[in-house]
């Protein structure tokens, strides 16, 4: 590591720690030659990811689109930011993982899916309406059944219970 005061090759690491919660470690140096202190920081270099949209434009990942779209889903359902950072972050590393340095946006939009029924079944349906492009009711009713099959016990809470009778008059319709 060169010093950028002289651009002496030689220092000494004084102190080194983790930074930005644990993705980077902060190494504080002293240069040999001319004493002069700098600070390093170490981070994992990802490789840049490259989403096709469906209309066949490439552009490199941006999971500030990733998060404006759950934030849109989860407004005033309660969900903090952290978990929807969370979310973000899981998807990320799973993208970070694979082989392919390209995934297609649909992929990303179903990784989203698999993961807000954890937090909000309400954003879920708000996510599913808009990245499925839901055309009527018929739609929102197939996709809450899904949910509703997904559940675990519908007779946990007491509002559940009218659910299928609300969702039978749904599919009447």
């Amino acid at each position: 590591m060169q010093c950028p005061f002289c651009q002496h090759p030689n220092n000494r690491v004084l102190e080194s720690r983790s930074a930005e919660s644990g993705r980077s470690i902060r190494r504080r140096r002293e240069c040999l030659e001319c004493n002069r202190r700098f600070t390093t920081y170490e981070r994992i270099e990802y490789v840049p990811i490259t989403v096709i949209k469906s209309n066949g434009d490439r552009e490199s990942l941006d999971r500030s689109k990733i998060l404006r779209g759950i934030a849109r889903a989860c407004e005033k359902t309660g969900i903090s930011l952290p978990q929807m950072e969370s979310i973000v972050d899981d998807i990320e590393a799973e993208l970070q993982q694979r082989s392919s340095r390209e995934v297609d946006s649909s992929e990303i939009g179903e990784l989203v899916l698999q993961r807000l029924p954890e937090i909000s079944e309400v954003a879920y349906v708000r996510f599913a309406s808009v990245y499925r492009k839901f055309r009527g009711i018929r739609d929102f009713a197939d996709t809450l059944n899904h949910l509703q099959s997904k559940a675990p016990s519908p007779s946990s809470v007491d509002s559940d219970s009218s659910s299928p009778e609300i969702l039978s008059m749904v599919e009447s319709r």
